[in-house]
């Protein structure tokens, strides 16, 4: 549903930030789906199912790294995005356009694709039945491998231990400039200006409120989402553990901090619907459309 009534472009938002706010749409529904719905409930709870095929487990596992890196780029994009509109004036004209959304979307998808290409190969059959291959299970050679332990902290990287400090960075860059800026229309509105000078420059904060709401509301709570994972990645890689047996507090950790990384991929259109008054009134629409159209067929 936000996917679709972002396509309309009837929020009032420009069509760069549409571009990236579907992106980020798609990409958490791809997590909800291979994170939480085919790796989570099917796997555990079908093991019969022809998903846990050993090809078809192994494509689920590229797409599930896949869609979770894709969501975290989208969002780092997005508030790089609003950074440069509201802090690089002279940069935005070029920067905040469709074109560069797409150009931005596109190199973000197909750098995340090269990162995850080696996932699959990670696994083997868990085992064999009647010449049928089902599960998977991680290789031998995956803890003593250089080039294993090369791509485990480039995922991290990707994944962790990036994301976090560049969205603190370019968030509290923005708030300082915003802080600036309001010192500044403080003031001029305390000397002598004319009415139409403080109309326009109420109309301008007025027009940015809205983004920036959106940004530091997506981004603050995909920081508070992440952050206890990252801080289990670094535990993990600086005591090497590379098992859980005898260990059932840091299973139950890492499992909790990964339903709050999946949940961080529902949350964005719950912060469309509290934040954007035109996104509430289109997301009815959308609701009562069905009703209205069966209405006019009774009648």
């Amino acid at each position: 549903m936000t996917v679709l009534i972002l396509s309309q472009g009837k929020c009032g938002l420009s069509q760069g930030i549409t571009h990236y706010m579907r992106a980020m749409a798609t990409a958490d529904l791809m997590v909800l789906i291979f994170s939480v719905i085919v790796n989570q409930i099917i796997r555990n709870h079908f093991p019969g199912s022809p998903l846990n095929y050993t090809p078809i487990c192994r494509l689920n596992v590229f797409l599930q790294g896949l869609s979770l890196q894709l969501s975290i780029w989208f969002t780092i994009a997005f508030t790089f995005d609003r950074f440069v509109a509201i802090c690089c004036h002279k940069f935005k004209a070029r920067y905040c356009t469709v074109s560069t959304a797409n150009v931005v979307i596109s190199t973000a998808s197909m750098l995340n694709i090269m990162i995850n290409i080696p996932l699959p190969f990670r696994y083997e059959p868990a085992y064999v039945v009647n010449s049928v291959q089902w599960g998977c299970r991680t290789i031998t050679s995956y803890h003593t491998s250089l080039a294993w332990a090369a791509h485990r902290w480039v995922t991290n990287i990707s994944n962790a231990f990036l994301p976090i400090p560049l969205l603190l960075l370019l968030n509290s860059l923005t708030a300082q400039h915003i802080l600036l800026a309001s010192r500044a229309r403080q003031g001029l509105k305390s000397s002598s200006t004319s009415g139409a000078r403080k109309l326009g420059k109420d109309a301008e904060l007025k027009s940015r409120r809205t983004s920036i709401v959106l940004l530091f509301t997506i981004s603050g709570c995909f920081v508070v989402l992440l952050m206890p994972i990252t801080l289990i990645h670094i535990c993990v890689g600086v005591t090497q553990t590379v098992a859980f047996q005898g260990s059932k507090s840091l299973y139950l950790a890492i499992s909790a901090t990964y339903l709050m990384m999946c949940t961080s991929s529902c949350t964005n259109t719950c912060i469309y619907a509290l934040t954007q008054r035109r996104f509430r009134e289109e997301l009815k629409n959308l609701v009562k459309s069905p009703f209205s159209l069966l209405c006019k067929l009774h009648e």
